[in-house]
């Protein structure tokens, strides 16, 4: 009976966990019993996990009052966005369909019998569980340990997963739309059968052979839907960078809250939001790159290592040189270093062969130098006026969303980039901070960035600095690639927007226990989701033009 009680509160709150994911999957498990069973079974682990969350919260509570608070705000706040982005969305009915997010009403009797029979099963399995020491798995504790960050993700999984069925419909038949992605060939790439790479580029030697599978293993769960499962893996995606920012600056500083905040403000980034959700390369790009630093980080051996290098040059060939940096700056092993470039060197050809073997004439392989003419219209001369905008871009909007520009061109839509390189004889151009809120917003983002310079020389002396000179040679590395290669250079922000806020959280170490800096990490968050949810409103009046 005890055990019951402790469970009602927690079995109630997981009801809206328990329908949001109900009402995504009854798009793909239509029927009634299908409805039932899956009801019976995700709300049974809703209210277990909601068990454990609210346990945690209670003992938090009563031990560490202002954290838990803050972490409380924090989440609400979060969840306030996500239905302020639900309700912005509605307005846009030919954009956004609300009800894929609801469930139908004559499904809605099933629902509720099925969250009523899943109350005596959760009471059955967290019994079960006690009797068999469940809290002493290796599961159990991972699920203890990392479940702030894990919630976390959670919250930006589902932000990012409704952006994206927004912006990658099949509607959206044309690429450059946004910031200069091919969304719609990846696309095509992605979730159809149309692999073909029509621009013909080499520089992703055998992206196929890494993502198509894990679309594949999602549509298996979406009854074949592929889609719908490329939205959910970049989604997914988006959200695992959450969580392994939040897992490298807890283990890195060891104060939770600090990296539930820090977390926090990388997923509400402009980078993370736009590009957590447009089906693209660049998430994936970021993802290997933070599991190579966590990697590193745990100082785990050289197989796992060169999992992620092989990763990262077979989505881009460009990324690889991060890892290869990485890898030399913080083991500083040169043997190990030679024998991953070695390794690495040796496999690469093999797996680009495999991948043109599975699927044919999908691209041209990276080491016939004469295809990487196509890629001279990205180049451009080296200029201060490009460094200026480059640098704005990088430290600024990657964070901090500016009013976009928005033109019109070749294609049937109104283009939103954040920056447009010197093309046909115009004029480089830039998003502009148009408001005083965003403006303000931006001063502040960068007094943060000024107090962690400072930090940083102050005590430079006494820190290791293997990971602070890593990520600032990443910086550089991007800053140098980029000063003369993209039309919007906002497009590769995914490639130094971690390395940013990972240098500027290790920067910010001696201050993460304090209060003050704490509640004024919530309160740029707060502002900060407040404004980058203009730029996805931006980006639903432009389609919504177009779109019929």
């Amino acid at each position: 009976m005890e055990k019951t009680k402790r469970l009602i509160p927690a079995w109630l709150l997981g009801i809206p966990l328990s329908y949001l994911m109900l009402a995504f999957l009854s798009n793909f498990y239509a029927s009634p019993i299908e409805t039932g069973i899956l009801t019976l079974l995700i709300h049974t682990f809703a209210a277990l996990f909601m068990d454990l969350l609210v346990g945690r919260v209670k003992r938090d509570f009563q031990s560490k009052l202002v954290e838990t608070g803050i972490a409380a705000t924090l989440f609400m706040a979060l969840t306030a966005f996500a239905w302020i982005l639900f309700q912005m969305a509605g307005q846009f009915p030919r954009l956004f369909d609300a009800g894929f997010y609801q469930l139908e009403t004559g499904k809605l009797i099933y629902f509720i019998v099925s969250v009523i029979f899943s109350l005596p099963l959760a009471v059955w399995m967290k019994s079960l569980a006690g009797k068999n020491n469940f809290q002493q798995t290796k599961f159990y504790i991972f699920l203890d340990e990392h479940l702030a960050g894990l919630t976390l993700a959670a919250f930006f999984f589902w932000v990012y997963l409704m952006i994206a069925t927004i912006f990658n419909q099949p509607d959206f038949n044309a690429d450059d739309i946004f910031f200069d992605a091919d969304s719609r060939l990846w696309r095509w790439r992605f979730a159809t059968e149309q692999v073909r790479d029509y621009y013909w580029r080499p520089v992703h030697p055998f992206v196929l052979l890494i993502i198509r599978p894990l679309v594949s293993v999602i549509a298996f769960f979406l009854k074949g839907d592929s889609l719908y499962a490329a939205f959910t893996l970049v989604a997914l995606t988006g959200a695992l960078c959450v969580y392994l920012v939040w897992y490298f600056v807890k283990k890195s500083v060891g104060n939770n809250l600090y990296a539930l905040l820090i977390a926090a403000l990388f997923g509400a980034s402009t980078a993370q939001l736009v590009f957590s959700s447009l089906i693209e390369t660049y998430i994936f790009l970021g993802a290997v790159a933070l599991i190579f630093l966590v990697l590193l980080l745990e100082n785990k051996p050289l197989p796992a290592l060169l999992a992620a290098g092989l990763a990262a040059f077979g989505i881009t060939i460009s990324n690889f040189g991060q890892t290869v940096l990485a890898h030399i700056l913080i083991k500083r092993d040169i043997k190990e270093w030679i024998r991953y470039g070695l390794i690495v060197a040796a496999l690469v050809i093999p797996l680009t062969l495999l991948n043109n073997f599975i699927y044919p004439d999908s691209q041209p392989y990276f080491f016939d130098l004469s295809s990487y003419d196509r890629e001279g219209h990205n180049s451009f001369p080296p200029t201060l006026q490009r460094a200026n905008y480059l640098g704005r871009v990088m430290f600024l909007h990657s964070f901090v969303a500016p009013e976009p520009l928005t033109f019109k061109e070749e294609i049937p839509f109104l283009k939103v980039w954040m920056f447009r390189a010197s093309i046909k004889k115009e004029p480089m151009r830039i998003g502009q901070y148009e408001t005083w809120f965003g403006t303000s917003t931006a001063f502040l983002w960068l007094g943060f960035m000024v107090l962690g310079g400072i930090l940083f020389l102050k005590n430079l002396r006494r820190q290791d600095n293997r990971f602070f000179l890593t990520l600032g040679l990443i910086l550089l590395f991007n800053f140098t690639l980029h000063l003369q290669y993209g039309k919007d250079v906002f497009l590769y922000a995914v490639n130094w927007t971690y390395a940013i806020v990972i240098f500027l959280a290790l920067a910010w170490k001696e201050l993460a226990e304090k209060r003050w800096f704490q509640i004024s990490l919530l309160v740029f968050i707060g502002l900060l989701l407040v404004n980058n949810s203009q730029l996805i409103e931006t980006m639903l009046n432009a389609s919504g033009l177009y779109i019929k």
